[in-house]
């Protein structure tokens, strides 16, 4: 049973702002309800942005605005020559939330990254399958279990984790919201009171912002961590008010009921940018937006027939309706703004008749098939459920008959996961650390069959080299196996690739300290507001 909030507490409204005279409330409209409070399970932003940016802290943080990995709970490390040893010292004296539910008898130790990165990579570990269905798709996306040979604590506050081969992103992995870093005690306490699942339901870290209370789909309350390590938040009080609908977040911030929103409708940009009493910051977006194939089901397993289908697709149309012009037609996996970007791959021509030609020449006739359509506003695609309309009709052109279906987030999520999943799902991906890697090996690898591989994509040819590239340190070598691992991906279409976004923040004119992150993040531990 989650820990709840009372509707009177939830109040969003200019009297809730008013009772608050004596204290900052800082209010958020967020676009939909975390999965759960164990950023370890997860992957989605909705999720991170509720859970690992407010309530936690990792080995190492990314620099705010960047993609830069630097020190956070680990004040300095040590790589060995060979790269495959790396030995973090921890930060002294960082103190984990005392909450209603968890006083801590100690301060953060190396007990707690064994346990918090050891039970994600450890089939036998007692808190690998927690809770029903859990699964730590991040890390056996990455390969992680096969990749960490060892976390070993060396003393209180000194980690040594072992890796079986170099691994270049592996900063820029561990500084990732799954691997935020949870209390041991906490976690032993809840075992020996058998009530394990309360671990992601009524989360204790040592991040900014100490965690109240969830009322479902409603609210998440948040109050200042008097006892954090860093900076002390500027704000009092935080408020995620979960609001699906972008038209509605935009209302909210207009009439003061929030101070920021994300992924705001492209068609209220322009009014937003010309309300005195709002600012919007923007940057190009890290993300791209995709069709995922299911490339094990017939006939999508078939090459031909998903290269007809991505040449019946009209990307523009999507990017117009959708966006207004706030994205660009995608056509690699990775965005233009990422190093190794490939500028000579070609493109699936829009070519309805080509399209006829080749379903007809690979033997397929009346094609009935499903669209999955996402039910939340994510930066990549604002509008699912248009863009499959959109879809819809472009397939119909060619004599494809298409569902359109859906499901919660959360639910959307999981099913989608499935390898006997069917059709094909709209989904996209915000970049987590800023490497190539976090693309095409998170996306499209082997080890993501299952997980993040929505396609069910597993290429040898594309394996090993995305696997080759992890290994190398030299930047031009890793570029340039990159750039052939995208040559592999659009010769054999497991995705038609849809659109790379504009990133939009609308806020009150009053707030002040936010940072946008290239990584698509909503964090405010640095944020203020005028009163």
């Amino acid at each position: 049973m989650k820990y709840k909030l009372t509707l009177a507490a939830a109040l969003l409204s200019a009297t809730f702002f008013a009772s608050a005279a004596s204290a900052k409330t800082f209010v958020y409209c967020s676009e939909g309800s975390p999965e759960g409070f164990d950023p370890g399970i997860y992957t989605a932003g909705t999720t991170f942005d509720a859970s690992a940016h407010p309530i936690y802290n990792r080995l190492l943080e990314f620099k705010p605005g960047t993609t830069q990995p630097e020190a956070a709970l680990a004040q300095s490390w040590e790589i060995s020559a060979d790269g495959t040893v790396y030995t973090f010292k921890l930060r002294p004296n960082v103190k984990f939330q005392t909450t209603d539910f968890f006083k801590p008898t100690r301060n953060l130790n190396a007990d707690d990254v064994v346990f918090s990165l050891g039970r994600q990579i450890d089939e036998k570990n007692a808190w690998n399958k927690y809770i029903s269905g859990a699964t730590w798709e991040y890390a056996d996306g990455m390969g992680f279990p096969k990749l960490i040979k060892s976390i070993e604590k060396v003393d209180d506050l000194t980690v040594k984790v072992t890796l079986n081969r170099p691994e270049a992103p592996f900063l820029a992995n561990v500084a990732m919201p799954f691997a935020s870093i949870l209390s041991k005690e906490y976690a032993d306490s809840l075992d020996k009171a058998g009530k394990k699942e309360q671990l992601n339901q009524m989360p204790v870290g040592t991040g900014p912002f100490t965690f109240v209370g969830y009322q479902q789909d409603a609210v998440i309350r948040y109050k200042k961590n008097a006892d954090f390590w860093g900076p002390a938040p500027k704000i009092d009080d935080l408020v995620f008010a979960i609001t699906t609908d972008a038209a509605v977040r935009y209302q909210k911030l207009k009439a003061g009921e929030c101070h920021l929103m994300p992924y705001p409708n492209a068609a209220d940009v322009k009014a937003m940018k010309a309300d005195p009493n709002l600012q919007v910051l923007e940057q190009e977006g890290l993300n791209v937006a995709y069709l995922a194939y299911n490339t094990t089901k017939a006939p999508f397993d078939k090459v031909e027939v998903r290269k007809a289908l991505n040449k019946a697709i009209n990307k523009k149309a999507i990017v117009d309706a959708v966006f207004q012009g706030m994205a660009t037609p995608a056509v690699n996996p990775i965005p233009p703004t990422m190093w190794s970007y490939s500028k000579s791959t070609q493109d699936d021509t829009y070519d309805l008749d080509a399209a006829k030609k080749m379903l007809a020449d690979a033997g397929v006739k009346d094609l009935s098939m499903k669209v999955w359509a996402m039910p939340v506003s994510r930066p990549y695609m604002l509008n699912a459920r248009r863009a499959a309309e959109i879809i819809q009709d472009d397939f119909a052109k060619i004599g494809v008959k298409v569902e359109i279906v859906s499901f919660e987030w959360a639910e959307y999520l999981q099913r989608s996961k499935d390898k006997n999943r069917d059709g094909a799902a709209i989904m996209g991906w915000t970049g987590d650390n800023g490497d190539p890697d976090n693309f095409l090996d998170t996306l499209l690898g082997c080890d993501a069959v299952g997980g993040n591989n929505r396609a069910q994509w597993c290429n040898k040819e594309f394996d090993e080299l995305v696997k080759k590239a992890k290994v190398v340190s030299d930047l031009a070598e890793r570029t340039k196996l990159y750039e052939q691992a995208q040559a592999v991906f659009k010769k054999d279409a497991p995705w038609a690739t849809i659109d790379h976004s504009l990133a939009v923040v609308p806020m009150r004119k009053g707030v002040t300290g936010f940072t946008q992150s290239p990584l698509g993040d909503f964090t405010f531990e640095a944020v203020d507001i005028a009163q």
